[in-house]
């Protein structure tokens, strides 16, 4: 009885075994080591500005490091089968964060998406994306039929939209086409087809073009990067700044610590242009060792979701690589000036305790997954209900003449 209760339980032992795992925190923790020092020196300018000591930010990201390792352990020993169950409760509280922050949230840089908790500013936008993924993957498992039917597809994932909703009043546009890009992609692992999918592209598509239809202050931020020079005080000063920072690292950087973009010339060094400092520090050597580690990321991430045998924790896995290596490519695109810069993190790298900490959380769950052997069923998104309707009006529809000829003889032989 004492052993049932157990299995029972929420945590179950840290899994062990799986080569593919241990490569994955093998990966991460290289990231996380060469974000924290990128932190520590991107953000010694800022430090100094606000008062404090050269290293006060960088105390404040290791302390954020401890909470994302702890969390990271927690997902390793959860029992995904009761996360996955709870899934709908989960995303739910992610709402109701969502709610509370347009109701007293705290304001920072034209943007309210803080609830100060006193020992962390709690970012909930960062917390939905893993809501999100935990969500589609129980809503693929219960309502895979169900989901080829456009009706049905806006009604079960309504809570995904009115989230995205949320955090673009908030206003946050990057982060709710994270969320988007995260939702599109499960559902078209899932066998979502491609009718639907395409409207739910253009629909996202007319969305976008509505809201910067109404805030022409942002739609001129958000296309600044196509014409950065004509407005060089203005909306093109940032991404000038992390070029000139670029440009000047050349091959092998003006070495760690010899930054001058990161005092007072380029803004948020240590947060959403973290790439540039790395860029001039360390040269294109040291960008292509951060590019290096996040294809090592995506590799062992997608070979994980490859072996699961369980379609519901593979889409977990597809939904959290989407997340993790789109979040980078739009980042570094933006630092460089191919992509609108929208406030998109470059993950385990840019400064911030939610998102390090749900990061982490998330390549915890990826290293349960990798450790997973249990099976289903086939979940593939289809019209079962009108496939077996029509298999059974085909059933009782009457014989032709010559079929029923063709059945005879058929028998004849067989007898």
């Amino acid at each position: 009885m004492a052993t049932r209760q157990k299995d029972r339980g929420l945590l179950q032992p840290v899994p062990r075994g799986s080569a593919t795992g241990r490569l994955l925190l093998i990966v991460t923790t290289a990231l996380v080591i060469f974000g924290t020092i990128f932190v520590a020196s991107a953000s010694e300018g800022q430090s100094a500005a606000n008062g404090g000591t050269s290293f006060s930010i960088m105390i404040h990201d290791v302390a954020y490091l401890c909470i994302g390792v702890f969390a990271l352990y927690l997902a390793t020993r959860v029992r995904l089968e009761r996360l996955v169950r709870a899934a709908p409760l989960v995303v739910g509280g992610g709402l109701v964060l969502l709610l509370a922050v347009k109701a007293v949230g705290v304001s920072a840089n034209g943007g309210k998406r803080w609830l100060n908790f006193h020992l962390i500013n709690l970012q909930p936008s960062e917390l939905f994306k893993l809501f999100t993924i935990l969500f589609l993957a129980w809503l693929v498992q219960h309502h895979h039929d169900e989901l080829n039917n456009w009706k049905q597809l806006a009604l079960w994932t309504l809570p995904v939209w009115l989230g995205c909703g949320l955090i673009v009043l908030e206003p946050d546009i990057g982060t709710a086409s994270v969320v988007l890009v995260i939702g599109v992609s499960m559902l078209a692992v899932a066998g979502l087809s491609r009718p639907l999918l395409g409207r739910v592209v253009v629909l996202t598509g007319l969305a976008v073009g509505a809201y910067l239809f109404l805030k022409p202050y942002s739609a001129k931020r958000f296309f600044a990067f196509l014409h950065p020079n004509t407005n060089v005080l203005g909306s093109g000063y940032q991404l000038l700044q992390s070029r000139i920072g670029l440009g000047a690292g050349g091959w092998t950087g003006l070495g760690l610590g010899h930054s001058r973009e990161k005092w007072g010339l380029l803004p948020n060094p240590h947060t959403d242009f973290i790439f540039a400092i790395i860029g001039e520090e360390l040269g294109l050597v040291g960008t292509l060792a951060v590019l290096a580690l996040f294809v090592a990321f995506l590799m062992v991430s997608v070979r994980i979701a490859q072996q699961c045998s369980n379609q519901v924790y593979r889409l977990a896995a597809v939904g959290i690589t989407t997340w993790i290596c789109v979040e980078a490519l739009i980042n570094i695109s933006s630092v460089v000036g191919w992509w609108a810069v929208t406030g998109v993190p470059l993950p385990f790298f840019s400064y911030g305790g939610t998102a390090l900490i749900t990061e982490l959380a998330a390549v915890g769950l990826l290293y349960n997954i990798a450790h997973d052997h249990s099976r289903t069923g086939d979940l593939t998104i289809r019209e079962y209900r009108i496939t077996n309707f029509r298999e059974t009006l085909e059933r009782q529809r009457p014989l032709r003449p010559a079929e029923r000829q063709h059945t005879t003889q058929r028998r004849r032989q067989d007898y």
